[in-house]
């Protein structure tokens, strides 16, 4: 049985399978990157929640793990020469948990850069950008008087959704007809702006073809739906 004793956050989130992959996460955009991944690759690994709205990423046990305090992070006890490996940032997990596996990246050289750019434009530009179009919509930026910043990040929301609409033009997924993690990474977002933050109309969603198309096909797939609970709300 692996020992996890040297990492702080296991005194707080203890492993009942320390053998497995640890996940720290929340059903948010970002951590449901990750559980959805773990899903489609069928990577064995134990959820532990982690309330952001408590704050639970300030304290110092989360803070072991992931110095800046976000979700997701993993901890796998069969990392890289068979040493546990500690991991934040959901890009990085994304990319690092389909080369462990071998699942949800393209083999070929130039197509697997093709789709981890895709993957880091969405860390870089639709993941703030339309989080910050919800927080000035939908959360305290709502009652704000000066409309300015939501009717900046509605705009430039509005564009790059426009880019993943070209991208996907004569596509199924970003990278044709193979589903990867550069899909995976951007569900979770688009869903999010339709759904909870309810900005569609602020981005002409209903204009779009090919998006609305893609995401259908996306949240139909088995491991995405569950993938998008996990882990469970305490």
């Amino acid at each position: 049985m692996a020992d996890l004793s040297m990492f702080p956050i296991t005194s707080r989130w203890p492993a009942k399978n320390p053998d497995i992959l640890q996940l720290y996460s929340a059903p948010t955009p970002n951590g449901v990157k990750v559980s959805i991944m773990l899903e489609e690759a069928g990577l064995p690994y134990e959820p532990h929640y982690i309330d952001i709205g408590q704050d639970e990423t300030w304290g110092p046990e989360y803070l072991s793990l992931n110095p800046n305090g976000k979700i997701p992070a993993i901890l796998d006890p069969g990392g890289p020469n068979g040493q546990p490996l500690a991991l934040f940032e959901s890009g990085a997990i994304l990319v690092y948990l389909a080369e462990k596996t071998g699942k949800l990246l393209p083999a070929d050289p130039a197509a697997r850069y093709e789709a981890i750019q895709w993957v880091m434009w969405q860390m870089g530009g639709m993941g703030p950008m339309f989080g910050q179009l919800g927080f000035f919509h939908k959360f305290a930026g709502k009652d704000y008087e000066d409309k300015r910043p939501r009717d900046r990040y509605a705009k430039e929301s509005a564009r790059l959704i426009r880019v993943l609409e070209t991208r996907l033009g004569g596509r199924d997924w970003i990278m044709g007809d193979e589903y990867t993690i550069a899909d995976i990474a951007m569900l979770g977002w688009v869903r999010n702006l339709i759904g909870f933050y309810g900005a569609g109309e602020l981005v002409q969603y209903d204009e779009l073809k090919h998006v609305p198309r893609w995401l259908e096909r996306g949240l139909a797939r088995p491991a995405v739906d569950r993938g998008l609970t996990i882990p469970a709300r305490s």
